[in-house]
């Protein structure tokens, strides 16, 4: 077996991910250690061990790789003069050509809770790069003596 399969195991151990009262009853522990197991197989070095797990991380996160473009193919028709992009399902492109992404903008809260709304769609131009901005709900300042 391999260090990296033993490595795993031994910290998800001490973690508790692998007991049945843990979230989704251990079986988060089974899923990594899976992909911890095929990993090890492939035999990467360090420099494609990084590049695997960055590109593996971006798409199994729904990312695109690779800036959209807005090409007829990339578009679901969606109904009544909307079309859904089928590589980013956060952007629209209406019946006058022009398109948005409706997750451009998600709002932090003071807790650190995320969200977005409809203050999150902003139009775009293609090529575009999907890119979230992370806006900061600003903390109530006490009011100082002798403010109005």
């Amino acid at each position: 077996m391999s260090e990296l399969v033993n490595f795993a195991r031994r910290e998800i151990a001490l973690a508790g991910l692998d007991k049945p009262d843990s979230d989704y009853d251990g079986e988060l522990a089974k899923s990594v250690m899976e992909l911890v197991e095929v990993f090890a197989k492939q035999g990467h070095s360090g420099g494609s061990a990084a590049q695997t797990i960055r590109i593996f991380k971006e798409v199994a996160m729904y990312n695109v790789l690779t800036p959209l473009t807005g090409a007829d193919d990339e578009w679901n028709d969606v109904g009544d003069g909307l079309w859904q992009n089928k590589r980013q399902s956060s952007v629209f492109k209406t019946a006058d050509g022009k398109a948005h992404d409706n997750d451009a903008v998600v709002f932090m809260e003071e807790d650190g809770t995320l969200h977005t709304n409809i203050n999150s769609r902003k139009e775009i131009h293609f090529p575009y790069t999907p890119a979230l901005t992370i806006e900061r709900k600003p903390s109530a300042e006490p009011e100082k003596e002798g403010d109005v």
